[in-house]
């Protein structure tokens, strides 16, 4: 059996592990209790308590993907994986892999892949563990196993995401973005950004939404512009913050309530993506979570005020 001490211990791996495969911190705590659960009734000592509960943890959370696809399916606008603050994993040997493979734009595109080939592949290439230990965590032999990674990997080689590699020059880019969208410096800001940055937002028909989403630098400073200065004005606050790695931020209102979260896509020097969650439900593990709706409102009505003749 084996002890809270040793499960302690591994819980991170077990949650990161689990987050890469569901993209949902929620499901991902969920998967990693249910392992507990099962371990606890469990009355033979494993070879390994890391071998065993990262399996169990897997097949878990194969399941759960496989039925959280056709909900996933049926959402309203576009779906993003759940915020995530901090992965609790840590290994200085492949920090850069890790930041990489939590990344927005990586865990959309592990989107595409099966069920199957996502654990497999994020046993493998995120987490190193050797076919025989993948081969028992999701029941397959090896030589399958081996086949499911060059299809995921292949899959993925096609759409991998690229970012600045530079992790302080992405930092000090995201830095200068937060700083001008506060100053209302926005032709400061239009300089950061690609000529065609995207922004869409993730709000699951329960917070505003964006249509598509705003596309190029004329159009989403326009956006910002517009929102932005009579937000502040509110008492809205932009706390930056990292977010799957990269750098993003926290909205908050004048109470401190989580209005949404953003994370930013960097590359060549220029902001490429600003991915917005504002879908309540993915949220209150950031903190308590304000009605979006309300503070667009208070937002227009600011910005309206600001623009009147008597202002």
């Amino acid at each position: 059996m084996i002890s809270t001490e040793e499960f302690q211990e591994l819980r991170p791996l077990l949650f990161s592990i689990a987050y890469r495969i569901l993209g949902s911190v929620a499901e991902a705590e969920d998967a990693v209790q249910e392992t507990w659960l099962r371990c606890a009734i469990s009355t033979t000592p494993p070879a390994s308590a890391k071998a065993y509960l990262s399996a169990v943890v897997t097949r878990i959370s194969i399941n759960v993907l496989r039925s959280a696809r056709v909900r996933r399916e049926e959402y309203v606008g576009p779906w993003f994986p759940e915020p995530l603050l901090t992965d609790p994993y840590q290994d200085p040997e492949q920090s850069a892999e890790l930041a990489d493979s939590v990344s927005m734009a990586a865990l959309l595109l592990l989107e595409r892949l099966s069920p199957l080939e996502r654990a497999v592949f994020v046993l493998r290439e995120v987490f190193a563990f050797g076919f025989p230990e993948i081969a028992s965590a999701v029941g397959r032999s090896e030589g399958a196993c081996r086949q499911l990674v060059v299809r995921a990997r292949r899959h993925m080689d096609e759409g991998r995401p690229r970012f600045e590699a530079d992790r302080r020059v992405r930092d000090e880019l995201a830095e200068r973005f937060f700083d001008a969208l506060r100053e209302g410096d926005f032709d400061g800001l239009r300089e950061l950004l690609a000529a065609d940055v995207s922004m869409v937002a993730d709000s699951g028909g329960k917070a505003p939404q964006w249509a598509k989403g705003f596309f190029g630098a004329h159009h989403v400073c326009r956006v910002l512009a517009a929102l932005l200065p009579p937000f502040v004005r509110i008492g809205g606050v932009v706390e930056p913050h990292q977010m799957n790695g990269h750098p993003g931020a926290i909205f908050r209102d004048q109470d401190g309530k989580v209005i949404n979260t953003w994370t930013l896509d960097i590359l060549d020097g220029q902001i490429q993506t600003i991915r917005t969650v504002s879908n309540p439900d993915k949220l209150g593990h950031v903190g308590p979570v304000r009605d979006a709706w309300a503070v667009l409102r208070e937002t227009r009505q600011a910005g309206r005020a600001a623009d009147s003749p008597e202002s």
